[in-house]
């Protein structure tokens, strides 16, 4: 078989031979940049191969392909012998029933989903009434903010009006029935614009609705806008500008789901739907000060998104508490078939979990790093203790394991191959950001990752994922410094596992917000969303909002 390839390599080669490109003295160079050494004898042996292979890319390149068109191998999670409870439990959302429309009417921009959720349940407020006033806040803030790429008016009003009709006749679809949100621009939407936040795709409309919007629809919330995001899915810089933080307008959002987060923040709606493939769920929620879900990779289908890379790419919420989140999740969570990474797996959340009965550990190595004791992180420490849990302090598998960049080679080669006809067609060139760490140089460089380095990449991967699982046999969850002191970012994207980020007040120099990162099992955002909610009822850090937008 392997001479019946080199053979069909020689003889497609000799075919393109008055388009030879390569000569002999190119091999060694090349090679060079693998950390591989030939000698003359072997490149001598090589070269009619070479050759084929040149021919046979310049075929593949010939044919399109969308970014819509998948790998055919697929990324899981799950290990070989590990269970999962499958059964989906009743959930209560204990929607309260004796919540009132406020005295000044701008406080709504922050009350929670269950609260809005009553009035809307309780005909104290009506969905068109809630989705006006909150089109209207993104009108007044979404230019300070730059957080806004189209506002959906007319679907929005369509569908608050829907909702009020389907309530007024008893037909209560639960707790995002009636009320507004936002999409993160990547997601397609009948009728809008779909721009990735790039100006090559600025007028860009997909005629698909992503799963993830028909989700929210099937549930009744109302689509009031599609929001910023950092170009092509990274960082907060757009084609129209750079997102900003609601707590300083002089400084960035962070990203790449950059809108979603800083109109959450600001209450400009009350959450947004966000994705990550290497930290953009979480960096803009710990930049501004939001609680965002990076769930279990494969836990909601990615159908109707933007592709960055197949094998780390997730969708989550992000909001201003766990609760609103956990809400959010229940009904945005599996799959329709068409992301074959995707499963159906069940969310048995418990809004009342006594955190006491839960294995909450602490990333031992991490925190010795931080030795001023009066930062936030510690204070999360002593929380939980003042809640009467007993933490368990764990080595987080970082120093030994994950000695050199695994992630950077896998996302770079795979996003590389997403956007292979924007580089070798030269629509790079008209990014907005042209840096040496922005998107068209990244793609460029990543041309040189060479298969073989890709895939044992992920075989590396596999390693860090057996580490991960056996931490996580004997926890619940393990609490992480958000920034600075490991590589828990990268690491838990890799091997898959759910983190919810969430803040906890204001780092003492800048004035800006600081996060706490807490890790969950494989499926169990469950346990990892009670655990995150029980620190914030006994704490006030997520009850604080940017004065400027109240």
């Amino acid at each position: 078989m392997r001479k019946l390839l080199l053979l069909i390599g020689v003889l497609s080669g000799l075919q393109s031979i008055s388009q030879e490109t390569v000569s002999k003295t190119d091999i060694p160079a090349a090679a060079r940049l693998f950390d591989l050494n030939f000698t003359q004898k072997e490149i001598d042996t090589m070269y009619d191969g070479v050759r084929g292979n040149l021919a046979g890319y310049k075929s593949m390149h010939k044919q399109t392909l969308n970014n819509n068109v998948p790998m055919s191998l697929w990324q899981s999670p799950v290990l070989p012998g590990m269970k999962f409870n499958e059964k989906q439990e009743l959930i209560n959302w204990n929607i309260p029933t004796n919540v009132q429309m406020p005295a000044n009417k701008n406080d709504l921009s922050f009350y929670s989903i269950l609260q809005l959720a009553s009035l809307i349940k309780n005909k104290k407020i009506s969905s068109v009434a809630l989705t006006q006033f909150f089109i209207d806040r993104i009108k007044k803030f979404g230019d300070s903010l730059q957080c806004v790429i189209t506002v959906t008016e007319e679907i929005a009003m369509k569908q608050a009006k829907e909702a009020d009709a389907e309530i007024a006749k008893g037909k209560y679809k639960g707790p995002l029935h009636g009320i507004p949100y936002g999409l993160k621009d990547l997601f397609a939407v009948k009728g809008t614009k779909t721009t990735w936040g790039a100006a090559p795709y600025k007028d860009q409309v997909i005629d698909e609705d992503a799963f993830v919007y028909s989700q929210l629809k099937s549930a009744g919330a109302v689509l009031v806008a599609k929001f910023t995001l950092g170009a092509l899915a990274m960082g907060d810089y757009w084609y129209g500008g750079r997102t900003k933080n609601p707590w300083n307008l002089k400084t960035g959002s962070s990203g790449s789901s950059a809108g979603s987060t800083s109109a959450t923040v600001a209450g400009l709606v009350p959450f947004a739907i966000g994705t990550e493939t290497l930290g953009s769920i979480v960096s803009p929620s710990s930049t501004c000060g939001a609680t965002g879900l990076r769930p279990t990779f494969g836990s909601i289908s990615r159908s109707g998104a933007m592709t960055l890379s197949w094998s780390l790419d997730k969708i989550g919420p992000i909001c201003r508490s766990a609760e609103d989140a956990a809400v959010v999740f229940n009904y945005i969570h599996g799959t329709d078939g068409l992301d074959m990474s995707a499963v159906n797996k069940p969310f048995n959340y418990k809004p009342n979990t006594d955190v006491k009965k839960m294995k909450v550990a602490y990333a031992k190595n991490y925190f010795d790093k931080i030795t001023d004791t009066s930062r936030n992180e510690w204070k999360v420490l002593d929380a939980y203790k003042k809640l009467g849990v007993q933490l368990i302090p764990v080595e987080f598998p970082d120093s030994g394991v994950y000695n050199f960049p695994v992630v950077g080679i896998i996302i770079n080669a795979e996003c590389a191959a997403a956007f292979d006809e924007f580089t070798r067609n030269n629509i790079d060139d008209e990014m907005t950001m042209q840096g040496r760490n922005d998107w068209p140089n990244s793609f460029r460089t990543s041309r040189l990752i060479p298969a073989v380095e890709y895939i044992n990449a992920n075989r590396h991967r596999f390693l860090l994922m057996q580490k991960m699982n056996e931490l996580m046999k004997n926890v619940d969850v393990v609490i992480c410094p958000t920034r600075g002191s490991g590589n828990q970012l990268a690491i838990t994207n890799l091997t898959g596992h759910p983190v919810v980020c969430m803040p906890t007040g204001f780092d003492k120099r800048n004035n800006l917000p600081t996060s706490i990162t807490l890790v969950g099992r494989l499926y169990d955002e469950a346990t990892l969303l009670s655990a995150a909610k029980a620190l914030q009822d006994a704490t006030s850090w997520d009850d604080v909002h940017p004065a400027m937008f109240k």
